[in-house]
C-alpha cells in the first residue's frame, strides 16, 4: 500500500500553508509559493483537481510534506 493518499489540490495547498509556506504570487491557477530555506515552488493545480499518491510524493521531495500533514 502506498503511504500517500489521493488528495484535492485545495486539502493539499491548505496543508502546505499549514506547515510554513506562503503564497508568494498568484497568476490564473499558478501559484508560486516561498518559505525561509527551500527554494520557491510553483504549485500549479486547479482547486478541485484530484492529485495522486505519485505526484504527492514529488511535491512532497521538493516542500518537506509528510503524509501526517494532510
Amino acid at each position: 500500500m502506498n503511504r500517500w493518499p489521493a488528495t484535492k489540490a485545495t486539502r493539499l495547498l491548505a496543508a502546505l500553508l499549514r506547515i510554513g509556506w506562503q503564497i508568494k504570487r498568484t497568476s490564473g491557477s499558478h501559484r508560486t509559493l516561498s518559505r525561509p530555506g527551500w527554494p520557491d515552488y510553483s504549485f500549479a493545480f486547479h482547486d478541485q483537481e484530484e492529485i495522486g499518491p505519485r505526484m504527492l510524493a514529488r511535491i512532497a521531495k521538493r516542500t518537506g510534506l509528510n503524509p501526517e500533514d494532510l
